[in-house]
């Protein structure tokens, strides 16, 4: 995916990476690391689960940028993209702020669970609807520390 990013932006011209937290920190710093194009990384939390295994549907901005991202490359970096409403809401947010560009790059995506069309334009895996945890994704602040992503129960 590294090199995808690589190959679709100028060189020499940084890319903000906005990481959601908590879940795609590990993907971030993996992602970061392969790619050659200059990384500004960011970090967003956004929230929609709570404690639950599925969206609540309520979306909560819980952190904010701390910087300006108009005239700049942008990429939401996420961990999985599920019912698709907390993403659909990021992309309006960070719309509003003039980026350059703004593109999507999701370790997971489970595209039966769609609810809200985003465009997606960097998949890792797609997976089918099953609740996964580790390598950054929990379950009730659970399980982020495990090095591979799991189902949840198995």
């Amino acid at each position: 995916m590294g090199a995808e990013i690589d190959r679709d932006y100028p060189a020499g011209e940084p890319v903000y990476l906005i990481a959601v937290l908590k879940g795609a920190f590990i993907f971030l710093a993996d992602l970061a690391r392969a790619m050659k194009t200059p990384a500004r990384i960011e970090f967003m939390g956004i929230s929609s689960y709570g404690k639950s295994q599925t969206t609540s549907g309520e979306v909560k901005l819980t952190k904010d940028l701390d910087v300006s991202v108009e005239g700049h490359h942008v990429i939401i970096v996420e961990d999985i993209v599920d019912s698709g409403i907390t993403l659909s809401y990021l992309v309006k947010l960070l719309a509003q702020r003039k980026p350059k560009s703004l593109r999507i790059a999701t370790l997971l995506d489970k595209p039966e669970r769609r609810q809200s069309l985003v465009p997606v334009d960097y998949v890792g895996f797609k997976i089918p609807d099953k609740f996964v945890v580790g390598y950054g994704l929990d379950y009730d602040e659970d399980y982020r520390n495990l090095q591979d992503v799991c189902v949840l129960g198995e």
